[in-house]
């Protein structure tokens, strides 16, 4: 099993467990204080697991070999299931909103018990979904995954509604004021609706087969301009799916040389471009010099 997808299933995996421990706790804490706050913290932790349930069979899934029926992979899943995880999270930030608005507007808070035990709790909370988001950023920063990077968002915007929470809970403790989650969690249904707005746009663009990031192409296209041998190149084309990146290069080369000296060139070239971009998919195709297309072909390939 290659790196990167042991690092995306443990992301996955980690992401599930944490989910689940942080469900059991909120139900317990919800219990003992009877907050406002603290329930929808519950919610939002029972959506958080549905949805990284379906992330890791996504990223499961995407794992899985090329076969004669998706001779490039799987990892098409990816994008799915990273727009899927963006509708979930733009309806979360909009429940999240209408739930802090409704409390803004109520002219009796609920009264809160037992707050001490649900500051633990959401303390605790907030602690196991730092160390997680942390280790999913590292992972998308390594594989490049949509399914962790939009689960780590979402993670993200969970620790402010715990942070209102906890100071909702002490507030209500020390000076019997209920509302001040209201406010913060209005802020994090912003950066949620913010944040998914962009993972679903990125999971749109891959699936509708959108070139790879400029960069990426500058930087692949510099090194092949100059590798040894290569006399220039044309048709570099990308197109992302998933984590993975697929690329199409034209390579001109002298047209004098051996079959096997125009191998050997292209395979160094293509273990370069690999070297730099270990996700890239890389198809190169070898063109002599002043080479022009046929009369008969409507476009150069």
């Amino acid at each position: 099993m290659p790196d990167t997808t042991r690092l995306n299933l443990s992301a996955g995996i980690l992401s599930v467990t944490v989910a689940l421990v942080l469900v059991v706790a909120k139900l317990w804490a919800l219990g003992s204080t009877g907050a406002l706050s603290v329930a929808a913290s519950l919610a939002d932790s029972a959506m958080d697991l549905m949805v990284s349930l379906g992330g890791l069979a996504a990223i499961a899934y995407a794992a899985k070999p090329a076969d004669e029926d998706h001779a490039f992979g799987h990892t098409s899943a990816e994008d799915l299931a990273a727009l899927g995880q963006s509708l979930f999270i733009l309806v979360s930030a909009g429940v999240i909103g209408w739930a802090a608005v409704g409390r803004l507007l109520q002219p009796v808070p609920n009264l809160v018990t037992s707050e001490g035990r649900g500051m633990v709790v959401m303390g605790m909370s907030i602690v196991l979904t730092l160390a997680l988001v942390l280790w999913q950023r590292r992972v998308a920063s390594r594989t490049g995954n949509r399914v962790v990077r939009a689960d780590s968002l979402h993670y993200m915007g969970d620790l402010i509604p715990n942070v209102g929470a906890i100071l909702a809970l002490w507030a209500s403790a020390t000076f019997g004021i209920g509302q001040i989650d209201s406010v913060v969690a209005l802020g994090a249904a912003a950066m949620l609706a913010f944040g998914a707005l962009r993972i679903g746009k990125g999971a749109w663009d891959a699936l509708m087969d959108r070139r790879a990031d400029p960069a990426m192409i500058a930087a692949i296209g510099e090194i092949a301009g100059n590798w040894p041998g290569v006399h220039g190149f044309h048709d570099l084309k990308t197109r992302t799916a998933g984590s993975r990146v697929f690329v199409n290069l034209h390579i001109e080369l002298d047209g004098k040389q051996t079959l096997e000296e125009a191998h050997a060139i292209g395979a160094a070239l293509r273990r370069a471009i690999l070297h730099a971009y270990p996700q890239a998919d890389v198809i190169i195709h070898k063109d002599p010099v002043g080479d022009l297309p046929h009369p008969d072909d409507p476009t150069k390939s």
